[in-house]
């Protein structure tokens, strides 16, 4: 492999001349400038990035941690990461896990490796101690609602929204209410978990374990969602759904089916995505793209531990 004296010696400079034509330094006459090119050229040079980022201790890199890369949900904190990301000077790269501890793992694995400068990650099924394992090599930051003091971490107050949601169902008259999460074990799912069961027993209201859903990500999901309801004796009234997609997917199966919506069953989602906005579907607002910026403000600024949560918004349309 060429190496920078043997391209030194083809274009009769210095090694330190051809080190500030390689880093783009201005102080270097144009006849040099060219003379070190057509080197690189007739040598065939491919400059080792690896050892650059070794070398340099920084990669301008930011690896993000996500499930799925086709949800819109994560799709807007990508956007937002990607956005904040590129202002500062850095690029992304993004690991699907599919909810796979491996692929998690080979994503941290790059970060001891010095192949990413932090990682952001948006969902993990990892466990907390091996995240703790990896936090000295860089900066991880949490979109989850964690009090984790190693951890810096940007979320929604999911109890409160999850509690905003459940209140306006209740508020609107329904008494049999069901509602539908992504994964049952997630952090977020908890917190909705917890809401759900206080402000059902704050109202005295039947908590039917039955009426609990899982596996809601997408606009299928929804459809397997409606068919698992309809097949009920004892159908809920109210579905709090925690993602437009889903709820977008459970409301044109109905319709195919006559059932009507808030008529026969009413559907409250989440997010307030194009789709959600297109049903006209009542839902609770989430910034998601601002969840992705300050990730990234986040980690520009390792030293200190933060844990920011942004706030929500009620979106009365016309499923409840």
């Amino acid at each position: 492999m060429t190496n920078i004296k043997e391209i030194a010696q083809c274009a009769g400079v210095s090694v330190s001349t051809v080190s500030r034509v390689l880093n783009d330094h201005p102080y270097v006459s144009p006849d040099k400038r060219k003379s070190v090119l057509e080197a690189i050229n007739r040598l065939n040079y491919t400059r080792n990035i690896n050892a650059i980022h070794l070398s340099k201790g920084k990669t301008n890199l930011i690896g993000i941690i996500i499930p799925f890369n086709n949800h819109p949900y994560y799709g807007a904190i990508v956007n937002g990461i990607t956005k904040q990301a590129n202002a500062i000077g850095c690029h992304i790269v993004i690991f699907q896990t599919n909810y796979d501890r491996e692929k998690e793992i080979q994503a941290f694995n790059m970060l001891q490796m010095k192949q990413l400068d932090g990682i952001i990650v948006c969902s993990r099924i990892s466990e907390m101690k091996i995240l703790l394992e990896y936090q000295k090599y860089g900066p991880i930051i949490l979109c989850e609602d964690t009090a984790q003091a190693e951890f810096s971490s940007i979320s929604i107050d999911h109890y409160a929204a999850f509690s905003c949601a459940l209140e306006y169902v209740i508020a609107k008259g329904y008494k049999k209410i069901g509602y539908s999460l992504g994964r049952k074990k997630s952090r977020n799912s908890s917190h909705r978990t917890k809401a759900f069961n206080d402000i059902m027993s704050k109202h005295q209201l039947i908590n039917n374990k039955e009426w609990l859903f899982e596996g809601s990500y997408h606009i299928k999901d929804g459809e397997q969602l409606f068919q698992e309801w309809n097949s009920m004796m004892d159908k809920p009234e109210a579905i709090i759904i925690t993602n437009d997609d889903t709820a977008a997917g459970f409301i044109l199966t109905a319709k195919k089916s006559g059932i009507r919506v808030p008529e026969d069953v009413a559907i409250l989602g989440f997010n307030n995505d194009s789709l959600g906005e297109m049903l006209d579907i009542t839902t609770i607002s989430l910034p998601l793209e601002w969840i992705g910026k300050m990730a990234v403000d986040l980690f520009e600024n390792p030293g200190e531990v933060k844990h920011v949560k942004l706030d929500y918004a009620l979106i009365k349309r016309k499923t409840v």
